[in-house]
């Protein structure tokens, strides 16, 4: 029976929950409290038709908060006007210039709004995790940085099934590299099939970390496969993701396909270019400065020096922390870092 952790950082401005399998990371949920609750995944809200799409068979909504519209797809038969009001539910949060993916619930009343907000890390962890009580405090604070540094990396290498594995999101689909380690005194035939089996596992895992779903093309290790066993253990990898898994190619290559659900990681951290926000660099600093108000409770003060429009963004959260936090804007310190000094 594998076992299952839980971690809950509850730092001001953002929450993160983290779920661990067996000592590695499978989940990594953030919710920032500037966040409109109606692209949460499971919000239910009032909208009003901005415009129907014969063509794409949708509908754009608006959710009466700022941000994208959402889409709602229509099914054969289904037609909306613009300006009419609908209850919808959104199934997929917004990605990159696309709003949140919607389901309709039925004919609404009213101004665009929210009715019932979806769920929130707390829930989420409960549901990943029934029964399983989440760890908080300085533990949370440093699996959401490992999480979050495995959920942006691009791969690695696991010697104990002689896997190199590579994980990379593009465009068009998630493109994953299984390939085989040559380690001393392993016999490369049973080597192959155990990491294209822990390939398909650690890439699963991996990909539900990041938040991604669409068209995954997964390049095996070896040319003469058994097309059912790898069916099955991609079925198995992947279970509980709803992934829908293709035939396996003469050419070693699976693929599969999975739903959209939640907004990935790196679009929540990052800007386009791949840069880190304003406002995650600044909750960087808060959450930092936490980190250190909870290893050491005896010192006084803990103070951050950032660059000034860091500092602008962090003040009002850093003063949620208390008393013993305080911050410094330093013209000095480059964008990006930030000093953390005791008093």
């Amino acid at each position: 029976m594998s076992e299952v952790e839980t971690f809950l950082d509850d730092t001001p401005g953002e929450v993160r929950g983290v779920v661990a399998r067996d000592g590695r990371f499978e989940r990594l949920i953030i919710q920032r409290e500037d966040d409109p609750p109606q692209h949460r995944l499971g919000a239910r809200s009032v909208g009003r038709v901005i415009e129907a799409d014969a063509a794409f068979r949708a509908a754009f909504i608006d959710l009466g908060c700022e941000g994208p519209s959402g889409f709602l797809p229509l099914g054969k038969g289904e037609s909306l006007r613009a300006g009419e009001i609908v209850e919808v539910e959104v199934t997929a949060e917004r990605r990159e210039a696309k709003g949140p993916a919607l389901k309709r619930l039925g004919a609404g009343e009213g101004k665009p709004r929210l009715v019932a907000p979806g769920p929130d890390v707390i829930e989420r962890l409960r549901y990943a995790a029934t029964g399983v009580e989440p760890i908080r405090g300085v533990a949370a604070i440093q699996a959401s940085w490992d999480a979050e540094e495995e959920a942006l990396g691009s791969g690695d290498v696991f010697a104990e099934w002689a896997l190199d594995l590579a994980v990379q999101r593009t465009r068009a689909l998630i493109a994953v590299d299984i390939d085989y380690a040559r380690l001393p005194g392993r016999d490369a035939r049973k080597g192959l099939a155990q990491a294209n089996r822990q390939g398909l596992n650690q890439a699963a895992r991996m990909i539900r970390l990041s938040g991604w779903g669409g068209l995954v093309a997964v390049d095996l290790v070896g040319t003469t496969l058994d097309p059912a066993q790898v069916t099955e253990m991609a079925k198995t990898a992947f279970a509980g993701d709803d992934a829908t898994v293709g035939p396996l190619s003469r050419f070693g290559l699976l693929q599969l396909t999975l739903p959209w659900r939640t907004r990935p990681v790196e679009e929540i951290l990052n800007e386009p270019a791949g840069r880190r926000s304003l406002a995650t660099r600044a909750i960087d600093v808060v959450r930092r400065l936490r980190h250190g108000m909870l290893c050491d409770t005896a010192t006084p003060r803990f103070t951050a020096r950032c660059a000034p429009d860091e500092a602008a963004a962090a003040a009002p959260l850093v003063a949620r922390l208390g008393p013993r936090a305080t911050l410094r804007a330093d013209p000095s310190v480059p964008p990006g870092r930030f000093v953390v000094e005791e008093d």
